[in-house]
């Protein structure tokens, strides 16, 4: 069974028809740039250029970086435009790409579901905190495999400031960190979270789990088990396509 997955994220907006028996892309993902500002309508927009790139016409699941209740209403913005709160994106998209079923769900939620039931969290049970770093730092946090939706972990604070403003890919590149610098400040991060939340195991997704191997050994002194995602960059899009059956 094959669904349509976007991930829409703080750079860029990707997507492909998904493989839901594998759990993989059924085709090579299309992205393109996250458009600054990024207003509903422009966001929107974008997101036709992919699913039309498909010339794809059933069911829809795209993924929103911030709060998503209900499968359709955004309640928080930190990495697109402000305009997004108390927006019923459902409606936006579904009217946008001419009246597909639509469903939308958090970005970290979404890529913890497709990793729990594929990659790196499968078969796994007690607590379970998957990671995100990207243009900021997304969580999906599961208690015996069932999900904790939008818990936002990226905005705890951490010396003195925003966690996702000090540890994530973006706050790396901006301050131009080495791997070790960096490294340690998601240390500090991993801590103040296994604090919170005593996890068995973490998974660190989004682009930087592409380059485990520049890192994940230099995070010393966490408890928990820390392995990066399997689906990488694609667990999104993946779990985008998992929610849009389920709701549909």
């Amino acid at each position: 069974m094959q669904i349509f997955g976007v991930d829409i994220g703080g750079s860029g907006i990707k997507g492909a028809p998904v493989d839901l028996d594998k759990g993989d892309l059924a085709q090579e993902r299309f992205k393109v740039l996250t458009p600054h500002p990024a207003t509903p309508d422009a966001v929107a927009d974008g997101v036709k250029e992919v699913v039309d790139h498909f010339g794809w016409t059933g069911p829809v699941g795209l993924t929103f970086p911030g709060v998503v209740t209900g499968g359709a209403m955004i309640r928080t913005a930190a990495n697109v435009d402000r305009s997004w709160v108390d927006t019923d994106a459902r409606a936006l998209f579904g009217e946008r790409l001419g009246g597909l079923p639509v469903t939308v769900v958090n970005d970290a939620d979404a890529a913890g579901v497709a990793e729990m039931s594929f990659g790196a969290g499968r078969g796994r049970r007690g607590t379970v905190v998957l990671l995100t770093f990207g243009t900021g730092i997304g969580s999906a946090v599961f208690a015996d495999g069932v999900l904790v939706p939008n818990t936002e972990l990226g905005h705890l604070e951490l010396g003195g400031h925003e966690a996702e403003k000090r540890a994530s890919s973006k706050a790396k590149e901006d301050h131009d960190l080495t791997w070790e610098h960096w490294a340690r400040r998601v240390t500090k991060y991993l801590a103040h979270v296994e604090m919170l939340f005593s996890p068995e195991l973490f998974i660190i997704g989004g682009g930087v789990s592409r380059k485990s191997q520049k890192f994940l050994h230099l995070l010393e002194g966490v408890r928990a088990e820390v392995v990066p995602a399997q689906l990488q960059n694609d667990a999104g899009i993946v779990g985008a396509a998992m929610r849009a059956v389920k709701e549909s």
